[in-house]
């Protein structure tokens, strides 16, 4: 079967038989302008060769696909199989559709119901009004999505590895430069650190599309706190530093690492910060717990369910007006990927957590005084099993006596 140009090594029997799986007659891709950023992945096209009019490519679950384009934009996707309808006025746009569709009962789009789910919710209203007036049902394609943009490579795997050996010793490095200058008697600002992790990626053959955050004291309880030269806060004996760090190989198909760790400017851990650590620490194990069980006992897993089972740790403690955020995200080439979320706080993450796909586990309690995160990586392999990277934190990192 000849290759289409999609999420590279798929084929469309594959592809076809993915539709099957999920219980859908069709996958209607569509995109006005770079809208459906989701689909122009899927499809192989890059931002620079986005068109200026509408396009279909319908997939159906059996035969041979159909791409509907306009004649000023007539060879928009002819990297891709099937049959070519070319229309021009808006008249011969809705009936070239009405054909491609056929008596197709089911079919999935770029859509969410009741837009619960915006990371998936990339088709307009109107367009999704008109699919339906030819009498089809439009139902969620995040599945599909995520299946064939979000799973890895054994390579992407590799290179997994690779980062996250190389992101766990950048922690080591930006806790050893704190130590050596608060020993040496002076402060360090919180930008210093970030400079120094930044070079360290550089020198290191690694990327990533921002830099870390340093947050100290209560930075720290800001969970998208970010220093800013200038205006940041020095690091001092005695205080309390959140480090999060995310940065890939800096090679084609490279994909992150994405890890938080906390740390404690002095010998002895205060107990305050003990016990807050404590709670997310359970609550953040509560989440891989949640996940191994689904696949030993062989069961669908939705993003959701991951979310649930660490928020309850943290209400159950009594601090869940301070868990902020959902739990995690999906990783890949991006941080924060396509592939299911571990979310059933912002969303009600529907979506199945996929083998070959990765996502970060992440609960936080952010105080006014202070927040602590801690983040660790968890892909589920072709064989189902459950590989937690980044090290698991399992106490406040006293920096002067470790460092």
């Amino acid at each position: 079967m000849t290759n289409l140009k999609f999420s590279p090594g798929f084929q469309l029997d594959s592809i076809q038989n993915s539709i099957q799986e999920f219980g859908f007659d069709g996958w209607l891709l569509y995109d006005f302008r770079g809208l459906n950023a989701l689909a122009l992945k899927v499809l192989g096209i890059s931002e620079s060769e986005k068109g200026s009019r509408r396009f279909f490519y319908f997939i159906p679950a059996q035969g041979e696909p159909v791409k509907l384009v306009h004649r000023i934009e007539s060879s928009a996707l002819d990297h891709l199989l099937g049959k070519k309808v070319v229309y021009l006025t808006w008249q011969e746009l809705h009936n070239g559709l009405r054909e491609i569709l056929g008596n197709c009962p089911k079919v999935a789009m770029e859509y969410s119901p009741d837009n619960a789910n915006p990371y998936i919710s990339r088709v307009d209203a109107g367009t999704v009004e008109l699919v339906r007036g030819f009498g089809a049902e439009v139902v969620s394609s995040g599945n599909l999505i995520q299946y064939f943009e979000a799973r890895w490579t054994d390579h992407q795997w590799d290179l997994h590895l690779q980062a996250d050996k190389l992101n766990r010793a950048a922690f080591d490095e930006a806790w050893q430069l704190i130590a050596e200058r608060l020993r040496s008697g002076k402060a360090i600002r919180e930008s210093e650190v970030q400079d120094y992790v930044m070079d360290y990626y550089a020198e290191h053959g690694m990327t990533t599309y921002h830099p870390p955050i340093v947050g100290v004291n209560a930075n720290s309880g800001d969970p998208h706190y970010c220093p800013v030269h200038g205006a940041d806060s020095e690091i001092k004996l005695g205080d309390f530093v959140l480090l999060d760090m995310w940065a890939k190989m800096d090679v084609p198909e490279g994909v992150y690492s994405d890890l938080t760790k906390v740390g404690f400017m002095g010998e002895t851990i205060p107990e305050k910060y003990k016990e807050i650590f404590d709670i997310v620490a359970a609550a953040r194990d509560a989440g891989i717990d949640c996940a191994r069980s689904a696949f030993a006992e062989g069961r669908e897993l939705q993003g959701w369910e991951v979310d649930r089972a660490t928020r309850q740790v943290i209400e159950d403690a009594g601090y869940g007006e301070y868990f902020i955020h959902r739990t995690g995200h999906n990783i890949g080439t991006e941080t924060h990927g396509n592939g299911a979320h571990m979310d059933d706080l912002e969303t009600k993450e529907d979506r199945l957590v996929l083998p070959l796909t990765c996502f970060s586990i992440e609960p936080g309690i952010y105080l006014k005084e202070f927040g602590i995160r801690s983040e660790i990586n968890v892909f589920i392999n072709a064989n189902l099993e459950v590989n937690v990277t980044g090290g698991v934190q399992t106490e406040v990192t006293p920096v002067l006596s470790q460092y």
